[in-house]
């Protein structure tokens, strides 16, 4: 199972494996999980398994991990070039949230949950915290913060990704 991990993922795997001692290999997940969904832009289900070997720990933990971090998609739907996540709490909502989410709706053409019909983004359904309350509303793109949101800055940063 483990031959469906690329060199690279598996490199990348044996760079957080080594950070570690060896009856911890558990903690080399996080690192393992992004590394596995770097390529695909989502984590299938056979890499689940994959890792889960590498790691000689059960397959359930590396499921429990990957789905339980927002940042991770076990969705092939969500393999678009660029994931664009909204923050929804109450900072970013008090400051306008909603306006920004029905601006990228409208301005990509799809809903939360859904994918761009050419595969550029993918809009993540709400996301309930991302940690920037001081410059909400904001939103991430490809894991990048982007606060003090408004229409303009909103159509500056799409508009600049491939």
């Amino acid at each position: 199972m483990t031959s469906i991990l690329s060199q690279h993922e598996r490199e990348e795997i044996d760079y957080w494996l080594a950070r570690y001692p060896e009856d911890q290999r558990q903690s080399a997940l996080l690192g393992a999980l992004r590394a596995v969904m770097h390529h695909d832009k989502y984590i299938s289900g056979e890499k689940v398994a994959a890792v889960a070997e590498y790691l000689d720990i059960p397959k359930i933990a590396v499921y429990e991990v990957a789905s339980f971090y927002s940042m991770f998609e076990l969705d092939k739907k969500s393999a678009a070039r660029h994931s664009i996540s909204v923050c929804t709490n109450v900072s970013c909502m008090l400051r306008g949230s909603d306006d920004v989410i029905a601006y990228i709706e409208n301005k990509i053409g799809v809903k939360e949950g859904e994918t761009t019909s050419d595969g550029k983004f993918y809009f993540k359904r709400e996301e309930e915290c991302l940690a920037a309350c001081v410059g909400a509303p904001m939103m991430q793109v490809d894991h990048v913060y982007y606060e003090n949101l408004d229409n303009e800055k909103i159509d500056k940063i799409l508009d600049g990704l491939e």
